[in-house]
């Protein structure tokens, strides 16, 4: 066991820890939805941060250790699924570069397990993102990414009308398209990359 965590700590890599904090950062994408958690205060949610934040880590943290387990028993490839990840994540960095709606929810409740939590920041799109940086990032960096993510999500929860006072509405918008340019161009990273793995 100590051999492992010694292992694991060995494969810390700075770059790598970057790279997937910002990829995930710009998936879950906490700044493009401050109008949307504003929007749901107004309707009643009372937002805690602390709960979304936590909720969000561990199950982000579960798919990450569970997901590869699962793609085994159903005998799937991990750059098969990168390459259909970087797909689902391509259509994604669509909706947020075109303001088009391509995937659409349907999820009833109303609080910060659902639908803050899972499915708006630990859902699909940062599960794909998670297994399908597998095939390219060491475990260990995956999880410290998303705990830096979480701990940046907290942040923007937690200033979330001080974000929306001083930067509005417009700079929260050209944030998301720049978001969306970096996630289409890690898609068809993705997607290229482990097609030419594959073939």
């Amino acid at each position: 066991m100590l051999t492992y965590i010694q292992s694991a700590f060995q494969s810390l890599d700075l770059m790598q820890i970057m790279a997937a904090t910002f990829f995930l950062i710009a998936i879950i994408d906490p700044f493009g939805n401050v109008p949307v958690t504003i929007n749901m205060e107004k309707q009643g949610t009372k937002i805690n941060p602390w709960v979304v934040s936590v909720v969000s880590a561990l199950i982000l943290l579960a798919f990450l250790m569970l997901g590869e387990t699962l793609m085994k028993i159903f005998g799937i490839r991990v750059e098969y699924f990168a390459v259909a990840g970087g797909f689902i994540i391509f259509l994604m960095a669509l909706e947020m570069i075109l303001d088009i709606t391509i995937f659409k929810a349907d999820v009833d409740g109303d609080g910060n397990i659902v639908p803050l939590a899972f499915p708006m920041y630990a859902g699909p799109g940062a599960f794909t993102a998670l297994i399908a940086m597998t095939a390219e990032y060491a475990v260990i960096n995956l999880v410290m990414a998303v705990l830096v993510c979480i701990v940046i999500l907290f942040a923007v929860l937690a200033g979330t009308h001080w974000l929306m006072k001083y930067l509005g509405k417009n700079t929260l918008y050209i944030i998301r398209k720049f978001f969306g340019i970096i996630v289409l161009a890690i898609a068809c990273q993705l997607m290229f990359g482990n097609l030419a793995i594959i073939f």
